[in-house]
């Protein structure tokens, strides 16, 4: 057996080090390729988050059920995409996007998005915590409230 099965518990549920193991083999990432973790650990969160579990060992919530994988695989999917165009705006390299790098990337951001009338309201707005950088997460929200899609923007 190979793929996601091989790394199933064989209890119901995938955790988190299952779902991140089996992601890795099947996409060939090594350690290495440091992408698969956040953009994993997003995908996780919302599949696990998105039915409210009905397990009578309370393990559920915890975890990724069978009927809650669909979700997860749309996630890996869409999570990847937010990642590819988090790298792009993080000209630097450290996993953070400054306002610099985010102003920047005006033009292409509005070719993903749409127009944005001030580009430091919206870097406020993103940046949840006010540690003047957005991360990943902070990008994710911000992305799905725009509808970003890359693959039909530069489809076009």
């Amino acid at each position: 057996s190979s793929g996601i099965n091989a790394e199933y518990g064989g209890n119901g549920v995938l955790s988190f080090s299952e779902v991140e193991k089996a992601v890795k083999s099947v996409l060939k990432l090594d350690e290495g390729q440091g992408a698969a973790k956040p953009v994993i650990a997003q995908a996780f969160k919302v599949a696990k988050d998105c039915i409210k579990s009905d397990r009578w060992d309370t393990d559920g919530d915890n975890y990724v059920e069978l009927r809650e994988f669909r979700f997860l695989l749309l996630s890996l999917r869409q999570f990847m995409e937010y990642w590819e165009v988090f790298n792009r705006l993080d000209k630097d390299g450290d996993n953070r996007v400054g306002y610099d790098e985010f102003k920047k990337s005006r033009k292409k951001l509005e070719e993903w998005v749409g127009p944005i009338q001030d580009m430091e309201k919206e870097f406020m707005n993103m940046d949840k915590d006010g540690g003047g950088m957005i991360i990943f997460d902070e990008f994710c929200t911000w992305a799905i409230k725009k509808s970003l899609d890359l693959e039909m923007k530069e489809d076009s």
